[in-house]
Order: structure tokens, then sequence, then C-alpha cells
């Protein structure tokens, strides 16, 4: 019975050292931030040599500290690129897209709770074997309204015409060529499950509500009282001072046309991105700011969960906690071959990064995740696998340690019983 009763007490020692292990490397114990905190000058110098040596087409960089443009740089092997050089966000658009439907909800012409089929005319879930009178346009802003599609929304080309929101919602064309289907396929309000689907669904909705075309209307609502003249839905190639697209072999590519327009679809500019996140943080109104800072705020409530971590806002990513029960909060965008995205605000000192790149499918990410690691302390969730990961070694070490010392325990315990 006593060797049972060593053998459990060391599991259990064991089991609690691996717990924290794990705690520690999600709560950022094991990482150490490519700068020392608060130190601007060492962390811009640090991103800037991160994006010289991993820039492999264009790279914008703006980096804001206390609501104002702080640093301000482009990188790019072949083109010439400024603060006003249009982007594709790819997923970023999301952002912008559920930014328009807050606007109509406050306005109250959309219920965040009211079942998403009472707006819908023109298109309406497909059947199955769940309610589909639960999907809210709060859950499909939060991923959380049991959507199964996964998307992801496939490039069309310059020469083809693009379907209808209709003709997408019933035969998407998705980016790994796969056949999938927009319909409720577990429980609503159960799981956080990533849906480009449930961004077309609020496209559409955006268009029964107003009347109006989305793209029109998130001009006239939402770009034009910001003063986001270059922000456009507009096909990349036909418009001048344009960052053109790289593939990971720094090969020039043509612009693609994209299905939908709140998931992916929506180009901007490094400065029109300055003026989206003021609105953010500017709280004395020095702008002409389309929606008030009730649902600015309203826009992180945490919504979708992971694990029980909180990941997603209405529309927002939640990267990670700050200090005072806030988030660092904003949306990364990643589209084939190289394009990748990311805008990030950290509201309690009015901060912010933009990262803008083409020919490095990762490299606005990983930029976001450095800045939001030195900000906060924390890693975001996008990065959960390396954070965890960053447990291995003191995990291990820690449970050498235990052993040794349960062993060297033992055996004194054993000589004193001799005695």
């Amino acid at each position: 019975m006593i060797y049972f009763t060593r053998a459990v007490t060391l599991f259990v020692l064991l089991a609690a050292w691996l717990a924290l292990s794990v705690y520690g490397g999600v709560s950022g114990w094991w990482l150490s931030a490519i700068a020392p905190k608060n130190n601007t000058e060492l962390f811009v110098t640090a991103i800037d040599e991160k994006i010289k040596s991993q820039n492999q087409g264009n790279t914008a960089f703006i980096l804001i500290e206390d609501g104002k443009i702080a640093t301000e740089k482009y990188y790019s092997n072949n083109d010439k690129i400024n603060g006003d050089t249009l982007f594709p966000l790819a997923s970023m658009s999301k952002l912008f897209a559920a930014y328009g439907v807050m606007q109509l909800v406050e306005d109250g012409k959309i219920n965040l709770d009211e079942p998403i089929e009472n707006y819908l005319t023109r298109w309406h879930l497909p059947e199955n074997e769940f309610d589909n009178n639960l999907v809210t346009t709060r859950l499909l802003l939060s991923h959380t309204a049991g959507l199964t599609d996964g998307l992801g929304f496939g490039d069309y080309t310059a020469e083809e015409s693009l379907p209808s929101i209709e003709e997408s919602l019933q035969h998407p064309r998705a980016s790994a060529d796969e056949n999938k289907v927009i319909a409720v396929g577990i429980p609503p309000a159960t799981q956080w499950q990533y849906s480009g689907g449930g961004y077309l669904i609020l496209e559409l909705l955006i268009e029964e509500v107003t009347g109006k075309p989305f793209a029109d209307w998130m001009q006239t609502s939402v770009f034009n009282p910001l003063d986001m003249d270059r922000s456009t839905y507009n096909y990349l190639g036909d418009l001048t001072n344009t960052a053109n697209i790289y593939n990971e072999n720094s090969e020039k590519i043509p612009f693609f046309q994209y299905a939908s327009n709140a998931a992916t679809g929506l180009s901007s500019s490094p400065n029109d991105l300055a003026k989206f996140i003021a609105a953010f943080l500017d709280q004395d109104a020095n702008i002409n700011k389309p929606m008030s800072d009730e649902y600015h705020k309203l826009m992180r409530e945490p919504t979708g969960y992971v694990l029980g971590a909180p990941i997603w806002g209405l529309g927002a990513m939640l990267y990670a906690p700050t200090n005072n029960n806030d988030f660092v909060f904003g949306h990364d965008g990643a589209n084939s071959p190289a394009i990748n995205t990311a805008l990030r605000i950290e509201p309690n000192g009015k901060d912010a990064i933009i990262v803008l790149a083409s020919g490095n499918a990762q490299l606005a990410s990983t930029v976001g995740y450095e800045w939001t690691l030195w900000k906060t302390g924390y890693p975001d969730f996008l990065a959960f696998d390396s954070a965890v990961k960053s447990a291995l070694v003191p995990a291990s070490i820690g449970c050498l340690i235990i052993v040794i010392l349960f062993i060297v325990f033992l055996k004194s315990r054993s000589q004193r019983n001799k005695i």
C-alpha cells in the first residue's frame, strides 16, 4: 500500500507542475519580448530588422502610441509604396463589416439577438436538424452561430464574373477548392468555429436592412465619415497607387477579385487604417465618429471562447488581456498566395500597430504577435501552440527536479527509519 501511495503522490506532484507549466506558457512566463517593455526605440529597431530580413514583396508598418503615429516605415523590393498605397486586407475586412453592422445595431435597425431569418428575404439558411431561429447577428459576428463552413473564400481572376451574394451563399468558392456548404452544422451558441460564410450572411443582412449595395453603404456610412478616402471594394487592378502582390518566391502575381466584400474583399491604405483606429482611441470626439464609444467597446465584449479563454468579440479578435480587464483587439487577415495583414489596438495606452504585407504569408501576424507580447507580456491566442511549446523545457526540467527530490526524500526517510 505504501508504494501505491508514494506513486500517487509523485504523479500528483508531476501533474501539478505540468499544469502550472502549461498555464505559465499561455501566460507568457517562459517567453521573452523582442525588446524591453516601454522601450519603443529598441522595439522598432528589432522589428525593422525582422521585416528587412523577411520582406519578399511589399510591407507597410505603422506604430501608434498615445493616439499618434510614432513610427511609419515602408519596405519594397521593386515598388514605390507610401501611406496612401492600397493593400488588400484579406480577412481583416471582417472587422469593418462588423463595424458597419454595429452601426445599424446602434441605430436600432438591427437587434443583435433577433433571429437572422427575420431580416432575410433573398436567401435563407438551409433546413437542418438544428433550429435556424437560434442564429442571430450576435452569434454570426462572433463565429458562434453553429456554421461549419470554415471558409476561406477562393480567388477570382480579373477575367471572371463575380457571383451575386445569393449565388455565393448557395455555392461558395473555397480557397482550398473544397466543397463547402453555408449552413448550421452544430448547435448555435455552443462553441466557437470560424465561418467566412457567416460574414457573407452579414453582408446580405446590411443590404436587406439598408436597401443599398453593401459597398455603397459602407462607403457613405463608414469610410466617408472617417475620411477614409482610399478604402474601397473595387478591383485593385483598375486603381492607382496599389501595392503589387507577390508570392513567397518574390514573384509578382496578378490581382484577384473576391466574391465576398464583407469577408475578404476590402482594400485600404496604412493612413486610412490609422484613421479607423483613431475612432476607437479618440475619446474627445475630435473626429466625426459614425459610432459611439459605447458600441466601440461592445465590439470587444467577449463572446467566442476556446478552452474557456475569450478570443472573439462582436467582430473583433481578442488577442490578449490587458491589465484593466480589457483586451488587445483588432483583426488579422491572410489570403493566398502570401497576403498577410494585422491591425491591433491596445486601448489603455491608446496604442496600436498596423502591418500590411505581401510575399510573406506570416510576417504581419508575426510582427503583431511580437508587439502584443511586448505591450502586455501575454502571447496572443493565435500563437497558442508556440506558447504551449515554450513550456516544454521548464516542464521537463521541473519534472526531473521533482523526481530527483522525491527519490532523495524517500532515501532519506528510509535511512532515518533504519536508525
